[in-house]
């Protein structure tokens, strides 16, 4: 399909931030182009009037200001191959098909000088063009020209850039001064033999190695000699290109990224050089090339020559050939590859990016570096110096991979280089040279995705553009030191990258051109208005400078400087200070009217002095001062200084008071005073501060805050409470005259009280005559007061508060602390200490850890010490020391400690040793935990997903971690004893991350746990868009990945009141109802609106960008949006409230619908009835119908009529329910006739019921007797499946010869299955001549086997001359295919005719067989041919043609010898094992059903019971006296003769058998009775009329019997006479045939047999499937696998013949090819074969064979077909039956194609030295004479036909074949031939 239509956008830009708002401000797109297909390049003329696009397939002129289209060319698609030439060259001619081809423009260079635009594309080997500058539809020199004006073109002059798609081409127009011809610089990417462009066909046919060299300057002159456009020769030289060497295209494979001249920097040579920017992909250790991104250099000329665009005299390419790597980034972090460059002035500014690496979202990280040209050009100075003058090791190199080098290495010269020769090389000295050391740079910004650069300079700063793969456009400003000081950004074309080349307009630099993958844009970098700095810049210079400077740019390219000086920025409250404003001249002429604001209070216009250029802003009065926060002593004003109604500088001035500090800091007022951001003063004499000294009377100054009178803080001793206590305190600067006032306050304080165990009292002086002044205290002293009876439960708390200095005592008999008396005596103050209990208690009920220890354990209880040390080293758990943690210790109470690693796993009980051991109640464990699983087993990468891990003792340990890839946690942790619940982070990357449960930052407990980071959901739109105030309307969200969602909430910004849960559906599906709306105004733009999935925040590509690029200001950016509407308004059809209804009647509701913009669908409206739903019928703009049916009651007798819309939910009027006391009466009426009828249904009912259970019970018999049938059949199956494969393995076990047919009558029977009309019959077999000794063989006959051809002599000697030369004729090609086709086109020649045919040919031509290969081959192609137009998969389905099957027959001939070598044994042990299952079960004698079998239409569908007989027969044949035969009881006669006999003749073909009509079998009851066993005789059972058969059981033939067989007296009729009475009875031998005559004597019948369901043996088709399982595997094994030593050469030869004619008509379908092989080898041959194994042995195949290989047969066409079998229960038993071994043998079938495919490719000459083997095996084994008297019948009989196909076929014409096909006639046709014929 046609891609989305590209665009170009001219883009507007300002160089430098404007103060205007908004994130990208002064970023504007100005102009924009629509192109229909994919753009490539573009390009501007010299002065920017015109901008020239080339896309796919198209060229278009577009004005410069508006991008009107002016002209546009369709250059493409055309008829074109990477292989063939260019057409355009005389001498081209190419074999290889030509397709339609896009054309993408490589190169897109003007050339104003001519007026020519140079347009290259990938067509045509890299073809250029020449077209008018000013039409580009017009093509200024045509070249090649033609006509009387044509020159000799040679290859490289057509192909000059890259003839891929995907491979880089860039171009440069050079030009020399003085008026001479252009140049033409290309670079472009190798596409030749072995690199990744080159076509995957094997071909060789390279065009590019010699005509097209990676770099070359070419000839450009379009009005000089048009035989050198596009030439190298331009000196003349060869040296002008840079051709790298064959054997190394492959280490440099080279991408060309920009080429772009620039003049040197050293003065005053300032040389023009032309550079190529590029990537190399050669190895990092290659010496050549060491770095991945290069910048190579190329000398023009002289500057004394060079024009402003060009050079002078071109350099050689290659003298001056050198490059040096680029590095952006240090050694260990690079960027390596680069992107885009672009030289401004001195610098040149590279975007690299990390080869490989993916940065956000996908994206690679990239950097912006920039390099010196100064120090480019020194390096290369330098590396010229080092490789000629003074070798250095590893500096620089020869590029000894270009043709065009000379010598391998830098060697020493007594030389003095030259300036020019540093620079430039010269032809004496080596070259191209590589730096092998790279020019480093800094990254200056780095970001994901960037694509390309443009550089501006303005001032001392530089604005860099850089364009991104996401399609934005961003703007980063720097200034003089590189630093990034601003940047911005602006959407241009959101998804589509922005292309490498960025240019600025040439006659207006304030507009830039850039180009997408399908657009391109002009954007506007300028506006006519004053711009300064960035605001936050400029206030934050005023307050840290006082003055700054910015700069403007103006429409009128006029640059000024505005300088703005703000005299103060702090005035005290009540001084009038002013600020001025300082501007440079020339103010009246721009600014015409000023203005001064403060903030929002007032506006001031200013009266400028434009003389002096002063600006006088007076402040505002006093009474407009704010007012002062309370706890603050300033307050800000905002000051802007206005011009033109922008604000162009603004300033904070700050009012301050200094008398509010003391009342801010009342305790601290003079040390605050003296240490304020304001000039303040401290007055001794008022004791207050003040902002003028002029305002303290007083003589004392103090300076500085260290004067201030102070308290000196000193520690106080802790008071006991309730107790006085005299407290001093020390004073500093305490010299000023109110001292004896403070010291009044120094003295005996009264008593302090607390009730708390220690309480700390503030210590403040303050003046008696002024209660709110105090002595400064710069730290707060204070005094603590302690309580002994309080906070101390035993007696270690008591005593341990010694250390606090508490004087505190432990009374052991009241057990309470109390203050200590110092005249009283202590007894044992701690005698309890060591008799208190010590209860323990774990934290955890659990009271476990990890058994390497790290567990924090608290301990809690009495008595734990008086202090730490008492704990240190005295707890334990068991023999494990636990380290108490001193910063938890509690004293007495709580001791936490960190457990030690125990040796093992153990518990035991903790101990605390503290004068006296104390034992905890509970034990500690130590334990191991383990972990099992995570689920799920993974989710997105925004993380989120909340994972369990599962395991057993994972509740262990104080402090547990998840970490996932050894570096992120996994947060929000909650555990049990099996279970830890988490949440995933985020990552950058989508993989298979480890998941480390860290035990106490132990080592890992799990091992080999991941957690998959997949792609993030996608959600791709949303509907509806719209959404009623009241919310709740269900939006349904659409994407992809929502499978890895757990759980969805929705949020519309700034409206929505709260989050709304949503509902995930499916992976692609996700419904949420939305948020109610509050503060919202009908009509406002829609909302954005936010999704958490997981808990993250939903954002698209685009709204990461602006994350990444300003995180500073990150706003999140919605993609969707949701607008909010007013909820809808429904009333009655009649605005009534109140309906009127009367109960069971039906109700419909008509409501009427104002209406709206939410557009509802039907199924979002619900219409309840109190609680009742009314179903919608209709919903229309304006009204809904709804309908209910059923009964409505409420005790009320009124109900509201509500509809619902999402969460609104609105009442429209009360249904009252009426007519009450009707419907009562109408109900008892309805119900008393409803009991009489129920009565009188259940009497009939009792009635019926006791009738039906009769019945029931008799069935119910029945069935049981059934399934006790049922049953036991089923179990009998069960036991015949497990036995029966052993017992037929041994069966099978024995050791006889394989009655393989010879070969020539496998030919006959399988080229002649049935009688053609030239026999009488297919096989004439000799009458069997037996005697006592049966084994004489005789062999068959046929007419085309080796004997005589019996003609009469008269006639021989002609036919025999004309038999001759019609051989000749046939063995002519063209004869015999015309003479085929001339009888195919015949009406009435037959399909039977065709085979006939086909085979007559097989055996003519048999002893030249690669002959006969050829014409099958030829007429195969024309068959082809005939059903590639139609419907190829039908080709070969059927025999319906000559050539059809030729081929059967062909194959037959060459499988013979893989069938008997390989497939023979395997086929004929099936064939014996199916006969022998057969055997093993009863067989009805007449209608030939068995109880085991493979085909449903021959089961035996009866259980009859027959049990083994083991007979000991004597027989005089077949080489054997005697044997023990096992047959059945319920065997014939007839039955048991076959298997004696085939017990006997075993080991003789089955042709030598005796019949078994032929012998006689005799029961030797006892010494003197014998019997003649019959099947009908005097004693055979008569039943309904019928005669059954006599059986072993009829004759009760016991076990072990007794038995001899001889040959049958020719004299005795007796068996003609019992067969001649079987005409005269019915017969039957186990089952009755159905019969209407005795269908009333079925009842007698029925009282004789169980009546079954006859379905249920269909089991015993599976029995038989699975005994014979094994030998069917064999079978298809043997016929699909290919021996080694004997491959089948046949069928790869012709198997690859089939793909060959496939490829060639341009058939790719798999599906063809499989079904084409599929009819050539296993149906033609192989289904043959199965179906006819007396084609290949010498077997009696009977018809139940013949029906059980019908099944296998079917089979294994089912393997070989590609259509999936639709089968159910009414699908026939032979398709079910291997349904489920279909699919292995489906892929053996094609695990045996792709064998086949992968076997070495068969030559003509070995194809046919094998097929001349098999004509020489078989030679002289059929008589071709016969063969082709009978194809001269068919010639006799279509004689004219032939004759006028001869004649219209030019070739036999032209050899005159019909002449000598008459001659044949004429011969053939002779009187006696006629005579002969009759004879």
């Amino acid at each position: 399909k046609d891609p989305r239509p590209p665009v170009l956008l001219p883009l507007l830009l300002p160089l430098l931030p404007l103060l205007l708002p908004g994130r990208a401000a002064g970023l504007e797109v100005q102009r924009k182009f629509l192109s229909p297909t994919l753009t490539n390049n573009f390009a501007l003329d010299g002065p920017g009037s015109r901008v020239y696009l080339a896309a796919v397939n198209r060229l278009f002129q577009l004005s410069g200001g508006e991008l009107a289209l002016e002209a546009e060319a369709a250059v493409g698609p055309v008829l074109d191959s990477p292989l063939c030439h260019a057409p355009q060259l005389p001498q081209a001619s190419c074999e290889h098909p030509r397709v339609l081809t896009n054309n993408y423009n490589k190169i897109l260079q003007p050339d104003p000088e001519q007026g020519v635009l140079v347009v290259c594309g990938s067509i045509y080997q890299g073809l250029c063009q020449l077209r008018s500058m000013a039409n580009i539809s017009a093509v200024a020199v045509r070249f090649p020209p033609g006509g009387s004006d044509s020159v000799a073109v040679f290859p490289s002059m057509l192909n000059v850039a890259a003839n891929h798609p995907n491979a880089s081409t860039v171009g440069l127009v050079l030009r020399r001064g003085g008026g001479g011809g252009a140049r033409l610089l290309v670079a472009a990417t190798y596409t030749g033999f072995g690199s990744p462009f080159f076509p995957r066909n094997n071909s060789l046919e390279d065009h590019r190695f010699e005509n097209t060299p990676e770099i070359a300057i070419r000839a450009l002159n379009a009005r000089g000699d048009l035989a050198k456009l596009f030439t190298f020769d331009i000196n003349p030289s060869d040296d002008n290109i840079l051709k790298i060497k064959a054997g190394d295209k492959a280490r440099h494979k080279l991408s060309f990224v920009r080429a772009f001249l620039q003049h040197g920097s050293t003065p005053p040579a300032r040389r023009p050089y032309a550079y190529l920017a590029l990537n190399s992909e050669a190895n990092a250790g290659d010496k050549e090339s060491p770095a991945h991104s290069l910048l190579a250099r190329i000398c023009l000329g002289e500057p004394a020559e060079a024009t402003l665009n060009g050079s002078g005299e071109t350099k050689k390419l290659t003298e001056s050939y050198i490059q040096l790597g680029l590095r952006c980034g240090g050694a260990a972090d690079a960027f390596t590859r680069l992107v885009s460059v672009f030289p401004a002035r001195e610098l040149l500014f590279g975007v690299f990016e990390r080869a490989g690496a993916g940065g956000g979202r996908g994206r690679p990280q990239s950097a912006l570096c920039v390099f010196r040209f100064a120090e480019i050009e020194e390096t290369i100075r330098a590396a010229r110096n080092s490789c000629l003058v003074s070798p250095a090791a590893g500096m620089v190199t020869v590029l000894d991979s270009v043709v065009q080098g000379t010598g391998p290495a830098c060697e020493k010269r007594n030389i003095q280089l030259q300036p020019e020769q540093l620079d430039c090389g010269a032809a004496h000295l080596q070259h191209p040279l590589a730096i092998l050391n790279p020019v480093t740079a800094t990254p200056i910004f780095t970001y994901s995705g960037l694509t390309a650069v443009a550089v501006a300079s303005v001032n001392n700063y530089t604005v860099v553009f850089l364009g991104t793969a996401s399609g934005a456009l961003l703007k980063i400003n720097l200034d003089s030191t590189m630093k990034v000081i601003s940047r911005r950004s602006i959407s241009v074309a959101y998804g589509e990258p922005v292309h490498p080349i960025m240019q600025f307009d040439p006659s207006d630099s304030t507009y830039l051109y850039l180009m997408t993958s399908y657009q391109v844009r002009s954007s506007v970098l300028n506006k006519p208005v004053i711009g300064a700095q960035h605001a936050f810049d400029l206030a934050q210079s005023w307050e840290q400078k006082g003055t700054i400077r910015f700069s403007s740019v103006v429409k009128a390219k006029m640059f000024r400087a505005l300088a703005v000086t703000a005299l103060s920025g702090e005035v005290p409250i009540h001084s009038p200070v002013l600020g001025n404003t300082t501007m440079q001249p020339s103010l009246s002429g721009l600014y015409t009217e000023m203005n001064c604001t403060y903030g929002s209070a007032e506006i001031t216009r200013v009266a400028g002095d434009y003389v002096n250029q002063f600006i006088y802003c007076s402040l505002l009065p006093h009474e407009k001062y704010p007012a002062f926060p309370d706890d603050q002593d300033h307050v800000v004003i905002e000051t802007s200084l206005r011009v033109n109604n922008k604000n162009i500088i603004r300033a904070n001035f700050i009012i301050y008071d200094c008398k509010r500090i003391g009342n801010i800091y009342p305790k601290r007022a003079c040390t605050s005073c003296l240490s304020a951001r304001w000039k303040c003063h401290w007055c001794p004499s008022t004791y207050s501060c003040v902002s003028n000294r002029s305002q303290c009377e007083d003589a004392l100054r103090m300076e500085k805050k260290i004067d201030c009178p102070q308290i000196v803080p000193a520690p106080l001793e802790p008071v006991p409470t309730g107790v006085s206590q005299n407290i001093v305190i020390s004073l500093a600067n305490a010299t000023f005259a109110k001292v004896n006032e403070f010291l009044k306050a120094l003295g005996r304080f009264g008593q302090l009280h607390t009730s708390e165990k220690s309480h700390r009292f503030p210590v403040n002086l303050q003046l008696k005559d002024k209660p709110d002044r105090f002595i400064d205290s710069p730290e707060m002293m204070t005094v603590e007061v302690y309580n002994c009876a309080t906070g101390s439960a035993d007696c270690s708390q008591c005593l341990g508060r010694e250390d606090l200095g508490h004087r505190c005592l432990w009374s052991e008999s009241s057990s309470s602390c109390r203050l200590s008396v110092p005249t009283q005596t202590i007894l044992g103050p701690c005698a309890a200490l060591t008799l208190c209990p010590a209860p323990w208690c774990c934290r955890s009920s659990r009271c476990g850890g990890l058994w390497r220890g790290g567990t924090l354990l608290t301990i809690r209880g009495r008595n734990l010490g008086r202090r730490f040390s008492d704990i240190a080293g005295a707890v334990r758990v068991g023999g494990v020391r636990c380290a108490p943690l001193p910063h938890r210790y509690v004293v007495s109470e709580t001791v936490v400690c960190q457990t030690g690693e125990a040796p093992e796993a153990f518990s035991d009980v903790v101990t605390v040793n503290v004068s006296r051991e104390g034992r905890s109640r509970e034990q500690y464990s130590y334990v191991l935990p383990v972990v099992q699983s995570i689920a799920p087993l993974n989710g997105p990468k925004a993380g989120g997903t909340r994972v369990t891990i599962r395991g057993s003792r994972l509740d262990v340990g104080s402090e547990l971690r998840v970490l996932i890839n050894s570096s992120k946690q996994c947060t929000d942790l909650s555990r049990t004893d099996s279970s830890i619940t988490c949440t995933m982070p985020a990552v950058e990357l989508t993989t298979a991350v480890p998941v480390c449960v860290q035990f106490e930052n132990k080592s890992c407990a799990s091992h080999n746990i991941t957690f998959k980071y997949e792609k993030n959901p996608v959600i791709s739109d949303i509907n509806p868009k719209k959404s009623q105030i009241s919310g709740g309307r269900i939006i349904t969200l659409e994407g992809r990945g929502f499978g890895l969602v757990q759980n969805v909430s929705m949020a519309v910004r700034g409206i929505g009141r709260e989050h709304t849960r949503c509902k995930v559906h499916t992976d692609t599906a996700i419904t949420c109802p939305s948020p109610a709306a509050s503060n919202v105004t009908v009509g406002t733009k829609p909302a954005p609106v936010d999704f958490y999935l997981n808990g993250r925040l939903y954002a698209d590509e685009r709204s990461a960008l602006d994350e990444e690029m300003y995180p500073e200001e990150a706003l999140h950016i919605s993609k969707f949006s949701l607008g909010y509407y007013a909820d809808p308004q429904f009333s009655t059809a009649k605005k009534e409230k109140w309906i009127k209804h009367h109960p069971g009647e039906p109700l419909t509701l008509v409501i009427h619908k104002e209406p709206d913009s939410l557009g509802l669908e039907s199924n979002e409206y619900q219409v309840k009835i109190g609680l009742i739903s009314c179903e919608i019928q209709i919903v229309s703009d304006k009204v809904i119908h709804c309908s209910i049916n059923e009964s409505l009651s409420s005790s009320e007798r009124q109900l509201p009529v509500t509809i619902q819309v999402g969460k609104f939910n609105y009442t429209i009027a009360m249904l009252h329910l009426g007519g009450g006391e009707t419907a009562i009466i109408v109900s008892i009426v309805i119900c008393s006739i409803l009991l009489v009828l129920s009565v009188v249904a259940l009497f009939v009912f009792c009635t019926k019921s006791r009738r039906a259970e009769r019945y029931w019970q008799k069935t119910l018999l029945q069935m049981e007797e059934m399934e006790s049938q049922i049953r036991e059949e089923i179990r009998k199956g069960f036991a015949e499946l497990q036995t029966d494969m052993t017992d037929l393995t041994k069966e099978l076990n024995r050791s006889q010869g394989i009655p393989f047919l010879e070969y020539k009558h496998f030919v006959t029977r399988t080229f002649f299955p049935k009688c053609s009309s030239l026999y009488e019959e297919c096989y004439i077999l000799p009458s069997q001549q037996l005697s006592s000794q049966v084994g004489s063989q005789v062999q068959e006959t046929h007419p085309l086997l080796v004997g005589e051809w019996k003609i009469p002599e008269n006639c021989r000697p002609n036919m025999e001359e004309g038999i001759s030369l019609f051989s000749t004729l046939l063995n002519n090609k063209h004869f015999l295919i015309v003479f085929v086709h001339a009888l195919e086109q015949q009406k009435d020649f037959a399909v039977r005719d065709r085979c006939n045919l086909a085979s007559l040919l097989t055996i003519a031509l048999h002893g030249k067989l690669e002959y006969y290969t050829s014409i099958m081959k030829d007429l195969l192609v024309d068959l082809i041919d005939a059903s590639a137009s139609k419907n190829p998969k039908l080709m070969l389905r059927r025999t319906e043609s000559v050539v059809e099957k030729m081929l059967t027959n062909w194959m037959s001939i060459c499988m013979y010898s893989y069938l008997r070598e390989t497939v023979g044994e395997p086929f004929f042990l099936l064939i014996c094992a199916i006969k022998q299952q057969i055997n093993k079960g009863s067989i009805d004698a007449i209608t030939g059903k068995a109880r085991y079998t493979l085909n449903e239409e021959w089961l035996l569908r009866e259980n009859i019971e027959a049990k083994p007989r083991n007979l000991n027969v004597s027989f005089q044949g077949c080489g054997m006296d005697s044997l023990s035969v096992r047959a059945m009881d319920t065997d014939t006669l007839s039955q048991v003769k076959e298997k004696i006999l085939e017990a006997f003749c075993k080991n003789v073909p089955y042709s030598q058998w005796p019949r078994v009509e032929d012998v006689d079998l005799e029961w030797f009851a006892t010494s003197t009775d014998s019997y003649i066993l019959r099947d009908l005789d005097d004693t055979s059972v008569v039943e309904d009329g019928r005669k059954k058969l006599n059986t072993l059981a009829h004759y009760k033939i016991p076990e072990g019997a007794s038995l001899a067989m001889s040959l049958t007296d020719k004299k005795d009729t007796t068996l003609s006479r019992g067969k001649s009475a079987l005409t005269m009875c019915f017969i039957w031998n186990q089952v009755l045939p159905t019969d209407e005559s005795v269908e009333h004597k079925k009842s007698h019948r029925q009282s004789h047999r169980k009546k079954v369901l006859p379905e249920i043996y269909l089991t015993r088709l599976l029995s038989t499937k699975g005994t014979l399982q094994k030998f069917l595997d064999d079978l298809f094994k043997a016929i699909l696998s290919i021996r080694d030593d004997k491959p089948p050469v046949a069928v790869k030869y012709f198997f690859d013949f089939l793909e060959e004619q496939a490829e060639k008509r341009g058939i790719t379908d798999p599906d063809t090819l499989h079904i084409w092989k599929t009819n050539s080898l296993p149906l033609r041959f192989w289904v043959n074969i199965l179906k006819n194994p007396q084609f290949v042995f010498d077997i009696d195949k009977t018809d139940h064979i013949d029906a059980c290989l019908s099944v296998i047969a079917q089979a294994f066409i089912d393997a070989c077909s590609l259509s999936d079998l639709q089968l159910g229960k009414d699908s026939p038993t032979n398709k079910l039956l291997y349904a489920k071994e279909i699919p292995e043998y489906r892929k053996i079938v094609q695990r045996y194609y792709k064998q086949i495919h992968d076997m070495p490719p068969l030559s003509e000459q070995e194809m046919n030295a094998h097929l001349a083997e098999e004509s020489r095996k078989y030679r002289n084994e059929f008589n071709t004479n016969v063969a082709m008297a009978e194809i001269y019948k068919y010639a006799k009989r279509y004689r004219s036909q032939i004759v006028a196909a001869l004649d219209a076929n030019p070739t036999t014409k032209r050899t005159q074949l019909q002449h000598k096909f008459e001659q044949v006639i004429a011969l053939m046709e002779d009187n006696i031939y006629e005579s002969c014929s009759e004879a």
